[in-house]
């Protein structure tokens, strides 16, 4: 069975619409792989002998168990916001004798194929074999290390759940909240038992049998999860939710765009992803408190500049970037009416210079960093308005990923949407303040560096026509592109 399933989705993929398109991001991707990996690699090998020079007093297995459960906090935030959950259209095998055992078992084994699960397997196994060589006890440098395979692929379905379950991220992220607390006010240091029981996991490899029911645990939770909702009518019953009114007679003062801003406002008010994906933009204000109160990154003004452009661009940066897909699921009817493409451009710049705006007058605490952070942060807001809100645009023309707007089983922040295209895109959006900003501060000083931020946003709302009518070509050529890829499911 498990061979046709691969067959399906093997036929599904090459037959969709972006099979043969951005082979140029495909290599890309593929690079980043190959870069990474080797950098893995070698790390895995030159770790012993790093942490032997850094550390000569200390054995390297030791040091490196008290720092394990750092490594999988960082694997499991970037699984959460990098790892692309696998996807399965259910629905006709639910009509066909297939034993739903044997479905969920495949969906769940597809996880196991996963970039982030081969990564740390670069590291763990030359630095294994060095602890070999070096005359390690064969048998605990096994058992040690197979009991880290199995937390990787742990942590793979904790991630699962946390995309699956709003109830199960918000107690990881109060925990991982309250143990963070700890450490940094020095009351209660988790890292260290945590430390030692990865030390004793290593000195005794009788117990590498409570990582694996770690791992058989986390996987039958996955399974009864999805098994519990894996009903023919929960699947296509459709859910009837009262919609609240909401008078937005005000917005009419906007003109021709007035429309497509209600339909916006709309969409956020009666929709959990996107109220999910505002949640997330207001969380951006505190990003200058990392950059601001850190004298590393305060004596470097070019980090002050990379930081103030999220401070108030969180709305843009969340909220833009998934432009048009927060309309896939009505995208043909849209496309079918008599209306300008340049107005439903432009009501999007609109929304998101709002929520610039919104986020600027919410900074405005940072003035007790004084005024110069503060000067930075309006700066910034300038070219999130002028040129930033247009990158953003232009990148949605690449972007056609559909968007569920009601997915509430699904986390806040999940990835539903996302491609890699977004983050080639978010490359310009950050960098280029950057340049912006340090290269007249370099030469001259930092008031030139400001001006010149500033001024670009100022080019870029006084040029607002052109860019939108360069724009809209791009769409109007990829429109029906657009409508093809929304179309499938």
């Amino acid at each position: 069975m498990i061979k046709y399933f691969l067959n399906f989705e093997w036929k599904q993929f090459s037959r969709s619409s972006y099979f043969k398109k951005g082979i140029g991001i495909k290599i890309l991707l593929a690079l980043a792989v190959i870069y990474f990996g080797g950098i893995a690699l070698f790390l895995g090998v030159g770790l012993f002998f790093i942490l032997k020079k850094i550390m000569p007093e200390a054995d390297p297995i030791i040091t490196v168990n008290n720092f394990l459960i750092y490594w999988f906090i960082f694997d499991l935030v970037i699984r959460f916001f990098m790892q692309q959950l696998p996807v399965m259209n259910v629905k006709p095998l639910m009509i066909v004798p297939v034993k739903r055992n044997t479905i969920i078992n495949y969906l769940l084994g597809k996880t196991a194929i996963s970039f982030f699960n081969f990564i740390p397997l670069f590291i763990f196994v030359p630095f294994s074999i060095v602890l070999l060589v070096k005359g390690y006890p064969f048998l605990n440098v096994i058992c040690w290390f197979f009991a880290l395979v199995c937390l990787v692929f742990a942590n793979n379905f904790i991630n699962f759940l946390i995309n699956k379950s709003n109830t199960v991220f918000y107690v990881l992220l109060a925990v991982l909240a309250v143990l963070i607390g700890l450490e940094f006010f020095n009351i209660f240091k988790a890292s260290q038992p945590i430390g030692v029981a990865f030390n004793a996991l290593y000195n005794n490899p009788l117990l590498v049998v409570i990582p694996l029911s770690l791992l058989i645990g986390m996987y039958r939770v996955n399974f009864n999860f999805i098994r519990k909702g894996f009903y023919l009518d929960d699947a296509v019953a459709k859910k009837i939710e009262e919609a609240n009114a909401v008078d937005l007679s005000w917005m009419d003062r906007f003109g021709s765009v007035a429309t497509f801003l209600k339909n916006d406002i709309k969409l956020i008010w009666r929709n959990a992803r996107p109220k999910q994906v505002m949640m997330m933009s207001f969380l951006f204000l505190f990003y200058g408190l990392i950059f601001y109160t850190s004298k590393t990154y305060s004596d470097s003004p070019a980090w002050i500049a990379f930081a103030s452009i999220f401070v108030t661009g969180g709305f843009l940066l969340t909220f833009g970037q998934l432009v048009p897909s927060w309309d896939s699921e009505y995208y043909k009817m849209l496309m079918s009416q008599n209306i300008p493409y340049k107005k439903y451009l432009e009501s999007k710049w609109y929304l998101m210079v709002v929520g610039v705006t919104i986020s600027f007058v919410l900074s405005t605490p940072y003035l007790y960093f004084g005024w110069k952070i503060y000067a930075m942060i309006a700066a910034a807001t300038s070219f999130n308005i002028g040129l930033n809100s247009f990158i953003t645009l232009f990148g949605g023309a690449l972007n056609r990923v559909p968007v569920e707007l009601n997915v509430k089983a699904k986390a806040f922040g999940n990835t539903n949407g996302f491609n890699p295209t977004q983050m080639l895109i978010a490359l310009p959006k950050m960098v280029l303040p950057m340049l912006l900003f340090y290269i007249p501060y370099k030469f001259i000083n930092y008031e030139t560096g400001l001006i010149v931020l500033g001024l670009s946003g100022v080019l870029g709302i006084a040029f607002k026509n052109f860019f939108l009518t360069k724009i809209e070509k791009i769409y109007q050529t990829g429109k029906y592109k657009t409508i093809a890829a929304f179309s499938e499911k």
